[in-house]
Formats: C-alpha cells, structure tokens, sequence
C-alpha cells in the first residue's frame, strides 16, 4: 500500500493545525455552514493553521474553500458544503489511529495528499450526525482533541427526552412532557392521539410538538387544539422518528452562556429572548431571518440574575458538559425558572445570542473561540 506523501509544509508545521468540521446530515445543515464562516473569520491565524472540512448532505467528508464570505446566508437562502468544494476533488479521511492525527486528502486516482497534523477539532455542527456525540466518538477513536462537549453530553444535550430526565434527577425544575416513540405511533396512532388529548386536558392548550433530537426550532409546530395534532406530528416526524409533546409554560424566555475555564465553568450576563409580534414563538424564521434582537443583559433583578447563572451552570455539570453550553430557561410569573434545554454547541455566529452573552460579559468572539480552542488542547481524549 502507498503511504501518503507529506507535503514539506505539513512536516514543518508548527503552529496546531485546526480542522473546523461543519456542514453535516442533519436538516441544521445551512445554520452549522454559516457559524462555521464566522468562526473562519475569528481563528487567530498567527496562532493556528486553519483547514475547513465540510461534511455534505450525503455525508461525505470533503476539503472546502476558506472563504467565510461565502458561508452567510443570502435571499433567505442557507448555504451549503456543495457549493464550497469541488465535488470531483475526493474525500478527507481522519485516521481511527490514536498514535496518527494526520488527515488526509484521498483523490481517486492520485496518491493520497497528507492536510497535516489535526490538532484541535472544531466541530461547528448542529443536530443529529454532529451534535449528537456521534462525531466525538469518532475523534474519541482518532485521540483527535476537540472544542465542546464530550461524547455522552452531546448525546444527552441532542435528546429532548433524557435530557429532561437528567435535569430533574438534579433537581431542575422541567416543564410537563411526554414522548411519542416510533413503535407507538406505527402500532397505535389513534390511542397516541388520545393520550396526547388526555394530557391537552390536564395541562390545556396550545401544545408544543417538536422533533425529540432536533434543534434551531426546525420541525416544531404550536397546536391550538386537537384538529392540528396529526399535521404537527407530521411534521415534527420529517425529522426525527421520536418526537416530544410539551405543555406551555407561561413565562419569560431567558437564555444562559456558560464557558470552562481552567478553574472550572463560568455563567455569562443572561440575556431575554422577546416573542416577535407576528411569531407565536421563537421559530426558525424568528431566530435566522427576522434578526429578531435579543436584549442583552436580561432586565432581571440581582437575585435573579445571580440564580439563573447558577442554574445554567448546574445543568452544564448536570449533564457533564465541556467547552461551552447555552442553557434556556423560562422565568414563570411565580418567579421560578424552569428549564427548557440546553444546547452544547449553540448558534455561534457574531449576532447569536451566546457570542452575545459573552460579549456583554466582556470576552468578544475573538477571544471566545480562542479560549474554546485553548480548553480542547488543555483536555486528553479518553475517559476523564
């Protein structure tokens, strides 16, 4: 077998190689190209080489420009990994050997092309085949450092169901749910209907029916009442098998920023997330086509401000996160915060709302993907 040749570039490489892995299967595919852009943008290239690996729609792991110019959104339109690479120009493969980080550029036809040496993955990926810890087994097996969340907190942050279950099992306060599981809809529909009906009569309507293991608010429908049940399910069922019924919990949207430091995880400011006026919720058109604006910091009182810090950090080690964590809750009229989810890699362009939060609390984004970067090489893959 040929071995791959090394380029004199890769053999005197100095400063780490950083691989930002983004694109990926899951319908967040156009939201994950777009952070991915802006992070581009903000590696400090005097301390790090930079090489960008998209993961197409099909899965494939390819080489794409380094052109964040590109990756932004344009007519309401996502862009995608295609439309950055050559589609002709092969495959990157990241070797399963943990003693060889070296990835590489397998064209067909030519001898294979060494990228260098990774030294820090950022895996800017949004949903399931990404978020999810099925990427980070994957450089768990390669010894291949990586920004965020290990392997069973993504896997717990991806799953609406058992992240609710972990949350009450600390002693986060959860709003009402329950879940549809495949077997049960495909076995008996009408009875999965009465029982989401039943649960309506306990908690009221609208209802909120959601992908289990989705994110960006794609997938999720407001039911007014029983007559928009089968729609919702659906299409909460185009993207995920397993889907999930919550109750309305009357309340203030708030969000949570949390980062690790050497010394261990820091809350950010929260910020408030106001209901647009012609949105019943913060929906996918809300969050990336009407620049729906956050207030940053929350109008919270002292108290508040200090318990809700504590909270987002107490689901982080909950759940035991690393790297980086946006919590949201609800601030009920009674004063309760409630949580409604975590998300370990969050939107993370310059105006989302945890690149914010931190802003607000005086780290900018610069400097926020330097210190991610910074904790991935700190941390050893493994069990730790």
């Amino acid at each position: 077998m040929t071995e791959p040749s090394a380029s004199p570039l890769s053999r005197s490489r100095r400063r780490p190689l950083v691989v930002v892995l983004f694109g990926g299967r899951s319908s967040e595919h156009g939201i994950s190209v777009v952070t991915a852009g802006a992070v581009l943008r903000a590696i400090d290239r005097t301390k790090y080489d930079v090489r960008p690996v998209g993961i197409t729609h099909d899965g494939r792991w390819v080489l794409t420009a380094d052109d964040p110019d590109r990756m932004t959104m344009a007519d309401r339109r996502q862009p995608t990994v295609e439309q950055l690479t050559d589609s002709d120009r092969g495959n990157v493969v990241v070797s399963v050997d943990p003693t060889d980080r070296t990835v590489v550029l397998s064209e067909r036809g030519t001898e294979p092309k060494v990228l260098g040496e990774a030294g820090v993955v950022f895996p800017v990926l949004h949903g399931p085949y990404g978020e999810d810890g099925t990427v980070q087994g994957l450089l768990e097996l390669s010894g291949i450092p990586y920004v965020g969340a290990g392997v069973l907190a993504s896997a717990i942050g991806q799953d609406k169901e058992y992240m609710k279950r972990v949350f009450s099992s600390f002693g986060l306060a959860v709003g009402p749910y329950l879940v549809i599981r495949p077997r049960e809809w495909q076995s008996d529909p009408t009875g999965v209907l009465a029982r989401i009906s039943g649960f309506a009569g306990g908690y009221g309507w609208p209802l909120f029916v959601k992908p289990a293991r989705a994110g960006s608010s794609i997938g999720i429908t407001r039911v007014e009442g029983r007559e928009g049940l089968e729609d919702a399910i659906a299409e909460a069922h185009r993207h995920d098998a397993k889907i999930i019924v919550e109750a309305l919990v009357q309340g203030r949207e708030i969000e949570c920023g949390v980062l690790e430091f050497p010394e261990g995880p820091r809350a950010s400011v929260p910020a408030e997330i106001p209901v647009p006026g012609a949105h019943a919720y913060y929906d996918f058109e809300a969050k990336y086509f009407e620049s729906t604006p956050g207030v940053v910091p929350a109008a919270l009182t002292e108290s508040q401000t200090g318990e809700v810090r504590r909270l987002a950090v107490k689901a982080f080690e909950a759940t035991s996160c690393e790297g980086l964590v946006r919590a949201d809750f609800f601030l009920t009229e009674e004063g309760q915060f409630v949580i409604n989810e975590i998300n370990t890699m969050p939107g993370f362009t310059p105006v989302s709302m945890y690149p914010q939060m931190w802003q607000a609390s005086g780290i900018g984004y610069g400097d926020l993907v330097d210190r991610l970067l910074h904790a991935a090489l700190r941390r050893s893959t493994g069990l730790r």
